[in-house]
């Protein structure tokens, strides 16, 4: 198991920027497929991007396309998600998920741990 922990949430005028990082702690973090997901209050919860383990496969919704990225550090634990140019439709609790062996793609039940989340609110 891995444990994973969220920071970097707030609030934002439309146009603005956050980051996003998803610390983990436990096994060995570095052979783990990352991935953010975000759920708006009274929506099911959709994937936003993923990364795997070495940062080959980067995938994102087409919704963030452009204005997100996500990236790691392995030395650190740490993935990240860069959210440029927010619009208030961004605004949703933001999840990190991780994947102990496997590409877990876009796919919200392949991922095994999950993080307890952090809030985007992004005003007009």
């Amino acid at each position: 198991q891995v444990q994973l922990v969220e920071s970097g949430g707030g609030l934002v005028q439309a146009g603005g920027s956050l980051r996003l990082s998803c610390a983990a702690s436990g096994r060995t973090f570095s052979s783990y497929a990352v991935g953010w997901f975000r759920q708006a209050p009274g929506k099911e919860r959709e994937f936003v991007a993923a990364i795997s383990w070495s940062g080959d496969l980067t995938p994102y919704a087409d919704s963030v396309k452009g204005r997100f990225t996500i990236s790691r550090d392995n030395a650190k634990n740490t993935v990240y998600l860069q959210m440029n140019s927010l619009k208030p439709e961004d605004t949703a609790s933001y999840y990190c998920a991780a994947k102990i062996s496997g590409w877990p793609g876009r796919t919200t039940r392949n991922y095994d741990n999950w993080g307890q989340g952090t809030q985007v609110t992004v005003s007009s």
